[in-house]
């Protein structure tokens, strides 16, 4: 799978049950939806409001699911100017999660060291040293969130999201790139390797509005974690070890409304009864979302969105993890 467009049938064909998983909405109980009208036109099914489908990516849809680098410049120019949707080089990302790993270990140059542009860079090949009071399982432990996440170029780096050029294994720089190489170093048996993964995932969050990259920011997570498995045992996971990453992307990546914290375009303005007379004749006002009018993300009527606390074990509510003085 080690191309830059992951294709959806061929997910289907060997993991029949992870397609599903991979559109999962976890706060609606339902699949994400398209939440864009770029595939309007293929008719029913691809309308700004429907649920992504199985049948709507692939057998004869195959290749509708694209990334953006793929995609025609015009409808490049479209998304960017309805959406803001502009992708970062590889570089950049690099140069930025690099800034911030140097102020974790109090060191720079910890898994690559950029060119004099910074354009370019070469991963180091000594493991990796840590701090006093700071160990590798700190780092594994240690949350991150990409906001607005499009393909998730800042968590795994399958590609250059602007050039479409494919990055091999060993000179990746996504922050889930970075704890993977650090399990590779500190693990020596299956089950440690294929448990400390899991909570490097675990760690990993993203949210995106619109459907269609956060499918491919799935994908994307989902595929790193196959092609580090085959290149760590020579094999191919089982059904069970992909579906298991699955459940956890599919938790930790999420449709939301970056703003609000809700289920995209989900608040809205609502009908009330102010008063009813003898004869039962009711007077109604329109209400609109005090959220929305105050711009308190704590008092929308929108659906919140859930997120897991692995942790904890049990789902919250996004909103919960501000600072709750803000109410």
């Amino acid at each position: 799978m080690n191309n830059v467009d992951v294709l959806e049938n061929d997910i289907l064909q060997m993991y029949p049950d992870v397609l599903p998983e991979l559109l999962r909405d976890h706060t609606t109980g339902r699949n994400i939806f398209w939440a864009t009208d770029d595939y309007a036109e293929l008719g029913e099914g691809y309308d700004f409001n429907s649920e992504i489908t199985i049948e709507a990516i692939t057998g004869e849809h195959e290749g509708i699911i694209k990334p953006r680098v793929l995609k025609p410049r015009e409808n490049q120019k479209g998304r960017s100017k309805k959406m803001a949707e502009i992708f970062t080089p590889a570089w950049v990302c690099n140069l930025q999660i690099n800034y911030v790993d140097e102020v974790w270990f109090d060191s720079p140059n910890k898994f690559n060291v950029m060119s004099e542009d910074k354009r370019t860079w070469k991963s180091t090949t000594e493991p990796v040293t840590f701090p006093e009071g700071k160990t590798w399982e700190d780092y594994i432990r240690s949350t991150r969130l990409e906001i607005t996440c499009g393909e998730a170029p800042y968590i795994v780096s399958r590609y250059d999201a602007v050039t479409g050029e494919f990055i091999p294994l060993q000179e990746r720089i996504g922050m889930l790139d970075r704890k993977i190489r650090l399990v590779n170093e500190n693990t020596s048996t299956y089950d440690e390797w294929f448990d400390v993964v899991q909570w490097s995932y675990k760690n990993i969050y993203g949210y995106e509005w619109q459907g269609d990259s956060l499918l491919l920011a799935r994908e994307n997570l989902l595929v790193s974690f196959i092609e580090y498995y085959q290149a760590r045992f020579n094999k191919m996971p089982s059904a069970e070890e992909v579906q298991s990453i699955a459940y956890i992307v599919s938790w930790n990546l999420l449709q939301m409304d970056g703003l609000k914290y809700v289920i995209p375009n989900s608040c809205s303005n609502k009908e009330v009864i102010v008063s009813e007379d003898l004869f039962g004749n009711k007077k109604k006002k329109t209400v609109p979302c005090e959220g929305c009018k105050k711009n308190n993300p704590h008092k929308h009527n929108g659906i919140y969105c859930k997120v897991m606390d692995w942790w904890q074990g049990k789902p919250i509510e996004f909103v919960s993890l501000l600072n709750k003085n803000n109410k």
